[in-house]
């Protein structure tokens, strides 16, 4: 799997929100009054990096909201350690050598079933939950594909990790869910729906994993230097 270098707006981005990571961690950890003044300093920098990716005056007015939102999550020690979110996803195949594929209501783009990582469940537990819930496939899962960075990738403003699982259909029925997509089903390679998302990164691998190809899983590559070179999976 490969894409382009990311774009210097998803840069910036991937900058704020690092920033403010780590700024929001020191305040979580830091009883020095002096250490709680500079860390919030560099919220409103990273606060203002974040709101000169838009330059409409309504979004600079957001300046002051994105320091507050900041605040109001940081947690006391270990609770207070910011970290990427995680999300998991499932390339689901069936014996016709599909790919089981769900639209989302609000964009109308369609992608593979994917949710966040649930507490008390293991990423497997998650993927079989998730493609149950969002389509009625009862899935099995056979191989983790890979572990992709979604702020390098493009496809998030915010610290996430996706967990890509390759899964096979062993039951169920396509029954999509009524609130959380518009519809599902089984496409071919050359017959996937339109728009799909991030095909051009993930298909290949999908459909060779679903005719049986095993992999390792793969993973982004540390870029040189690591916060300026191109982004690779």
């Amino acid at each position: 799997m490969s894409h382009e270098p990311v774009a210097i707006d998803v840069q910036l981005a991937r900058w704020s929100e690092t920033l403010a990571a780590i700024a929001r961690t020191g305040l979580a950890f830091t009883q020095s009054l002096y250490e709680r003044e500079r860390y919030e300093e560099v919220l409103h920098v990273a606060a203002d990096i974040k709101a000169s990716l838009d330059e409409t005056n309504e979004l600079r007015r957001e300046q002051r909201h994105f320091v507050q939102e900041w605040m109001d999550n940081i947690g006391e020690g270990i609770p207070g350690y910011v970290t990427p979110k995680i999300a998991i996803g499932a390339i689901v195949g069936n014996d016709a050598g599909e790919v089981l594929l769900v639209k989302r209501p609000a964009s109308g783009v369609w992608l593979y079933p994917t949710g966040w990582a649930d507490v008390g469940y293991s990423a497997a537990e998650v993927v079989v939950k998730e493609v149950k819930e969002e389509t009625g496939v009862d899935a099995e899962p056979v191989q983790l594909l890979g572990v992709v960075d979604g702020m390098q990738m493009g496809f998030t403003k915010f610290g996430m990790y996706l967990l890509l699982f390759h899964c096979r259909a062993i039951g169920g029925e396509l029954t999509p869910h009524p609130l959380e997509t518009d519809g599902c089903g089984w496409f071919t390679r050359g017959n996937l729906p339109t728009p799909t998302v991030g095909a051009e990164w993930w298909s290949e691998r999908a459909f060779a994993a679903i005719n049986g190809e095993r992999f390792s899983a793969t993973f982004d590559a540390p870029r040189t230097p690591m916060w300026r070179g191109p982004s690779q999976i």
